[in-house]
């Protein structure tokens, strides 16, 4: 089989080979499945360089994240085991964690549904208690982690502000139902600050979700609201920032961490009672991955650059198939 590996860390584009391998073999407790579709992440570009927590025995192939078919023929969203990833043909998954695909989502949707809509909806509901009719704030917002926050904000009754970085971005975002949007390249830090003040009559911004990172934060701590929730989700800035402890208690601001991978090890039945209920609001249209492009497997180096450098907006999927057959 066709699979993309990495033999020594760095940027995607140089450090990640197509190569003919043999397919992987299940280990215990353990499947074998066909890659129907694997969304990209932006942990697969740390992955690639060496960067990430998780650091796979060499050579390894990037790809956390797909929808594949089981050999009895069932379509399912899985998480490959490391370091057989997702920009293959094949891989092998942990059959305890296989969750059924949504019938309604093809198989690049499916694919795109699970690691950015979970952290998205742990980070909302479980971390900030978000409530219907709060204001939310999404950094990165036409992003594919960004844009899995605004959805499900506005499926949950807030008000959603989006902050991009640029006029087609801005236009996903406007797109995506985002009540204002904000492009950073046109405002400063203080700017983005007083134009959600602004919207938002003073109060602020009751909950902000930041995948960003560096001056993203500092936006957010200047616009968060009283009893206001700082979910931080990741650094894709490359900053990461170092709250000002005495700011949070003189605004009586919480600042929230979220790792939703500590919730599949720890509680993997609320993992499967996430999915329930994101089956459910794709069901209702609430919800939806927004797949900007499908990509065959010669190009998911170029993809993984891509997202590296931020230039994507909403999900990019590597689809297998297109390099030669049909997908769902």
């Amino acid at each position: 089989m066709q699979a993309w590996r990495v033999h020594t860390p760095g940027e995607p584009i140089e450090a990640m080979r197509l190569e003919e391998v043999p397919e992987p073999v299940p280990g215990e407790g353990e499947v074998r499945l066909k890659v129907l579709a694997a969304n990209v992440n932006f942990p697969d570009a740390l992955l690639a360089r060496g960067q990430y927590q998780i650091r796979p025995p060499l050579p390894f192939t990037p790809g956390v994240e797909i929808c594949g078919e089981t050999e009895d023929g069932r379509r399912v969203i899985a998480n490959p085991s490391l370091p057989h990833g997702g920009f293959a043909e094949y891989v092998t998954a942990p059959a305890r964690a296989l969750l059924p695909a949504p019938d309604t989502l093809d198989d690049a949707e499916a694919a795109a549904l699970h690691i950015g809509y979970q952290t998205g909806w742990f980070g909302l509901h479980r971390r900030a208690r978000l409530q219907s009719g709060e204001t939310l704030l999404v950094h990165a917002a036409a992003g594919g982690v960004g844009s899995a926050a605004v959805q499900l904000g506005k499926a949950a009754g807030a008000t959603v502000i989006g902050v991009v970085g640029g006029k087609a971005k801005a236009r996903t975002a406007e797109e995506l139902g985002c009540d204002l949007v904000i492009d950073r390249t046109a405002d400063d830090t203080a700017q983005v600050a007083a134009r959600v003040k602004e919207f938002t009559g003073g109060r602020g911004a009751d909950v902000v979700y930041d995948p960003v990172g560096g001056e993203a934060y500092t936006a957010s701590a200047k616009c968060v609201a009283f009893e206001g929730r700082i979910v931080v989700v990741g650094f894709a800035s490359g900053t990461v920032p170092a709250p000002a402890l005495n700011h949070a208690l003189v605004k009586n601001y919480a600042v929230l961490g979220l790792h939703w991978g500590l919730y599949a090890a720890k509680d993997p039945a609320a993992v499967l009672a996430c999915h329930t209920e994101l089956t459910r609001l794709a069901a209702e249209g609430a919800v939806k991955p927004l797949v900007t492009e499908r990509i065959p497997l010669a190009g998911a180096a170029d993809a993984v650059q891509r997202l590296a450098d931020g230039t994507t907006a909403g999900r990019l999927v590597v689809v297998p198939a297109l390099d030669g057959g049909g997908s769902r």
